[in-house]
């Protein structure tokens, strides 16, 4: 896990003032550490970005706290404006400050949680069951292609290593033990005998509590699946409190799995009576509404959350910035090309899975000088555990809200269609407006790695953004569909130098030439400008 110390306070958190916050704090102190143990508090630190363009800081705090990236090195101290547009007195303020702080207190104390994964070097021996036949047969994948990408989610976790591989087949995926009798005997041989390896990744969607008791019993290590492997990969990349709390929310299914093992444990080491202190509660009643008390906690602050990042939205949709929502499996190369589009240094991209877990918003623009955001998401990956899905929904809700979508594909992996329509179905889960989905483009990334590639078919381009290949069509293709989407055309106005027309042109929309006729005392402007931008002008500015 990135660092921290397990249990530590978070730095800077306010101290409790009121006798309620004692109480609380109180309780948080006596509770019984039971299974649900507190986790590492420390949190990576947000990337410090250079200042942005003027033209870009209020759009981009339209986003603000919670929302795409929530741009903590650029406002990350900034509130937006109050929902009824006025300011507060000091003393609303002071309130408003101390009841945030409280939410986040109260949000820090449902992010404790134990360890997903061991921690140190692991040596991990992958197991892929291989089925080779029947409806079970995974369809537009090979088992070397499905063995590489789990190689690929194990590499991504510091200090863990595959030293052996086994593809396994077997035609009872369903069953409790994965493999049949004598398939699991001959499996477990080969394990034992490797005495090198500290953990089995099962690649397999999800293994029930009993499953994984008793592939451990038997193997003598301890056994992972994928969906545990991706969640913790999740957890470490979470960044901001909205992504934090949808792990944790994500993490509910597999703790309430795991609560009858750890019942039976606690009842097979005489752990005392069947009621807890004459409550009339048994402990597995107590363990299930702790759970379900902390699912409801955590809903309320997504939703909290989701409310500010809302009202924010709407307030970057009236200075109407164009949205392009960067989408693509993970590792696709998003994020690079982003850097690619923007010119911004701080953008960092890195060379594994989900490296991009929060969703963030990075300043741009078009070659007509249009200012745009581009919204990097979060990959997608085939059999992704669908609480995981579910929990990342509201996130994605952003895509929704975007002008264009730009789908980008790394045409180098040899999946790279299984990768497109996972993707796609994704895509189609957020239920997006059929238009939009419409006017998506394609980006084949990383054609420098396929000489001679040419993309076939519409709103389809081949780039490397590595090497910036491509990029100049890719920019002016985004340019027409912008405009497009967004309404805007190309008008050249005549204004008066005397007046404010020009300046209000400046303001309110993209001015691209400025033609001045001294002896008219006017000038001819070439602008960029909505549909709406420009009833304005003609209303305040009438012929």
């Amino acid at each position: 896990m990135p660092g921290g110390q397990w249990g530590a306070r978070r730095r800077g958190s306010a101290p409790v003032r009121s006798g309620g916050r004692r109480m609380w704090a109180l309780r948080a102190a006596v509770r019984p550490r039971a299974w649900l143990s507190p986790l590492v508090r420390g949190r990576p630190a947000l990337r410090t970005e250079p200042p942005l363009p003027q033209s870009f800081v209020r759009a981009l705090a339209a986003f603000g706290p919670g929302g795409p990236g929530d741009l903590q090195g650029r406002r990350g101290g900034d509130r937006g404006p109050r929902a009824d547009g006025r300011g507060g007195l000091a003393g609303a303020e002071e309130e408003e400050d101390a009841e945030e702080e409280e939410e986040e207190e109260d949000e820090e104390e449902l992010l404790r949680r134990e360890p997903l994964l061991p921690a140190g070097t692991q040596r991990v021996c992958l197991v892929h069951p291989e089925v080779k036949w029947g409806p079970a047969k995974p369809q537009l994948t090979r088992a070397e292609w499905q063995v590489a990408e789990a190689a690929a989610l194990v590499r991504t976790l510091d200090g863990w290593s595959v030293v052996e591989t086994m593809v396994v087949p077997t035609k009872t995926p369903d069953r409790r033990l994965i493999f049949g009798k004598g398939t699991l005997e001959q499996l477990t041989e080969k394990i034992r005998g490797l005495a090198e390896v500290t953990a089995v990744f099962l690649n397999v969607e999800r293994l029930s509590a009993p499953t994984k008791k008793e592939l451990e019993a038997a193997w003598g290590v301890q056994v992972f699946d994928r969906f545990t492997v991706v969640l913790h990969i999740f957890r470490c990349n979470a960044r901001t409190r909205e992504a934090r709390l949808q792990v944790a929310l994500a993490e509910l299914p597999l703790l309430r799995s795991n609560l009858k093992n750890d019942v039976a444990r606690v009842g097979g080491r005489g752990g005392g009576s069947r009621y807890i202190m004459g409550s009339g509660e048994s402990f597995m009643q107590v363990q299930q509404r702790v759970l379900k008390d902390k699912e409801l906690k955590i809903r309320k602050a997504l939703d909290r959350l989701r409310r500010k990042r809302q009202l924010l939205g709407r307030q970057r949709r009236r200075r109407e910035f164009p949205v392009v929502s960067v989408v693509g499996y993970t590792n696709c190369g998003k994020t690079t090309l982003i850097k690619a589009l923007t010119g911004d240094a701080a953008v960092q991209p890195r060379d594994q899975l989900f490296a991009t877990l929060d969703v963030t918003a990075h300043a741009g623009s078009l070659p007509c000088r249009l200012p745009v955001l581009y919204v990097d998401t979060i990959g997608f990956l085939s059999q992704l555990p669908h609480s995981l899905i579910e929990s990342f929904a509201a996130t994605l809700e952003d895509v929704a809200r975007s002008d264009l979508i730009v789908h980008v594909r790394d045409l180098s992996h040899p999946e790279s269609e299984l990768q497109k329509s996972s993707v796609l179905s994704a895509l189609r889960g957020l239920r997006l407006p059929g238009p939009l989905l419409d006017s998506m483009l394609e980006v084949h990334n990383k054609v420098d790695l396929l000489p001679g590639y040419i993309p076939a078919g519409p709103r389809t381009l081949a780039v490397s953004a590595l090497r910036g290949l491509g990029l100049e069509a890719l920019k002016a293709e985004l340019e027409d569909a912008v405009l497009r989407a967004t309404g805007r055309r190309v008008l050249s106005v005549r204004v008066r130098l005397a007046g404010p027309q020009l300046s209000w042109l400046h303001k309110e929309a993209t001015v691209q030439q400025v033609d001045v006729l001294p002896e008219a005392g006017a000038a001819d402007v070439k602008v960029i400008i909505s549909d709406a931008a420009y009833g304005k002008f003609r209303k305040l500015f009438p012929e």
